[in-house]
């Protein structure tokens, strides 16, 4: 390698590590060779003014490469700094979230089954019998806390599962809070009828308490997420509480397509019901061994009605007749507003009406908006044959399920709303706030 003259004023320095720094400037005098010519200086270096200009040529090499050196210093430290910081914020830890959820259950919302529903309440064990309720839009609030109030009393919930179907997910929100309290409220009832025997309540709670000697089923519910945890109670405690799980659905998670609506110009929530049972129970079709479809603005329950179906085949279908009503002399006009069987035979039944009101709004084009699904079930009642082939043992009971304005006792399971309810709910009203414990717990006592 060829070295430049060496100046006589300078001894030799060693290549040490800021050489490479160094080969970015031009060099003095003493390194021509490696020096363009426009960077030497114009004068003589003979002249007086040459020393001084190039230690000012010195010096602000040195600035400028002590400059570049804290430069890239800093330069290295901040890449450094980024390169170690998170791209994303971390996830929340999902103990934390869980806990969040649970200890908050009116600000979050939890699901019933498969992302679907809105789970109030959650039962204590698996239930053998599912009562799906259909809201129409047109119940009012007071109908509804009506109708649950006497529901839960009527101590079904005991041994029932019990599904709220509306029309809409606004509509459904609107009636959450009542589901909320009404809730709360029988809860309070029954703790506070099993911490004081002397306690008296307008209801009979004991099918609430069954005796932890007799306990022999070990599982949690259908509905909501599973706990996995073994169900094991307390050996000091007698008694433990039994209810089922109170949930809702709305038309829009159940019947998303909105089945019938190529078929028809409007599609009222009475029929387009029957398109969100096969949904509902084909996902349950092994849970449940008896299922009850009822209206909730047009009936009320009192007793526990499954009893009448208990020992009957799951395809057993159970309609009832309206009050006096015939289309011709040999059938009469069936009430849609309840209809209790086996699971499998009621499942199979909102499939044929489903397809019995497609069939009957194509064949009615003119008249698409007339089909009612009281003419549907009447129509599909009179068709053995169809019944035969579909393996359904359907009955059309003659028993008339009484209406409130004729009732002279309370000893039925179902009864109809008549034309004068007032009446009827006042005398209920004041048999619950009669007692002590009721009137305390039901704040319109």
């Amino acid at each position: 390698m060829t070295h430049s003259p060496k100046s006589p004023n300078k001894t030799n320095t060693p290549r040490n590590n800021m050489s490479l720094l160094l080969v970015l400037f031009p060099q003095d005098k003493s390194n021509s060779k490696l020096t363009s010519p426009s960077s030497l200086p114009l004068s003589s270096p003979s002249s007086s003014s040459s020393s001084s200009s190039s230690k000012s040529l010195i010096i602000s090499k040195a600035q400028s490469t002590i400059s570049i050196c804290a430069l890239l210093l800093f330069t290295t430290l901040l890449l450094f700094t980024l390169s170690t910081l998170p791209t994303t914020p971390p996830p929340p830890s999902r103990r934390r979230f869980l806990l969040h959820k649970n200890h908050n259950p009116t600000h979050n919302h939890h699901f019933a089954l498969q992302k679907m529903g809105t789970l109030y309440l959650r039962g204590t064990k698996p239930m053998s019998d599912l009562l799906i309720c259909h809201v129409a839009d047109e119940t009012t609030h007071d109908d509804f806390r009506f109708f649950l109030r006497l529901l839960h009393r009527s101590t079904i919930t005991s041994s029932t599962d019990v599904v709220f179907i509306f029309s809409s997910p606004s509509f459904s929100s609107s009636f959450s809070h009542i589901i909320q309290q009404e809730n709360k409220s029988f809860a309070t009832v029954l703790h506070s009828n099993n911490s004081n025997s002397n306690s008296n309540t307008f209801f009979n709670t004991s099918r609430f308490f069954r005796s932890n000697n007799n306990i022999h089923q070990i599982g949690e519910p259908l509905w909501g997420n599973k706990i996995r945890t073994q169900n094991k109670t307390n050996s000091n405690t007698t008694n433990s509480l039994s209810y089922g799980s109170v949930l809702s659905f709305d038309a829009t998670e159940l019947d998303p397509e909105n089945s019938f609506a190529g078929f028809l110009d409007r599609v009222p929530f009475s029929l387009r019901r029957w398109a969100c049972y096969p949904m509902l129970l084909g996902r349950v079709r092994r849970n449940f061994k008896h299922v009850m479809l009822v209206d909730v603005k047009s009936v009320l329950i009192l007793r526990d009605p499954f009893g009448r179906v208990k020992n009957r085949s799951p395809e057993s279908v159970f309609l009832f007749n309206k009050h006096g009503k015939k289309i011709s002399s040999s059938q009469k006009v069936v009430l849609p507003a309840v209809v209790i069987g086996g699971a499998r035979g009621v499942r199979r039944l909102s499939n044929a009406v489903m397809i019995e009101i497609v069939r009957a709004a194509t064949q009615h084009r003119k008249k698409r908006n007339s089909v009612s699904e009281s003419s549907v079930l009447s129509q599909l009642a009179s068709n053995e044959f169809l019944w035969r082939s579909k393996n359904v043992q359907l009955t059309v009971s003659n028993e008339l399920i009484p209406e409130t304005s004729s009732l002279s006792g309370h000893n039925y399971a179902i009864i109809q709303r008549g034309m004068n309810n007032h009446d009827f709910n006042s005398v209920i009203k004041r048999q619950i706030c009669s007692s002590v414990v009721d009137s305390s717990v039901y704040k319109d006592c």
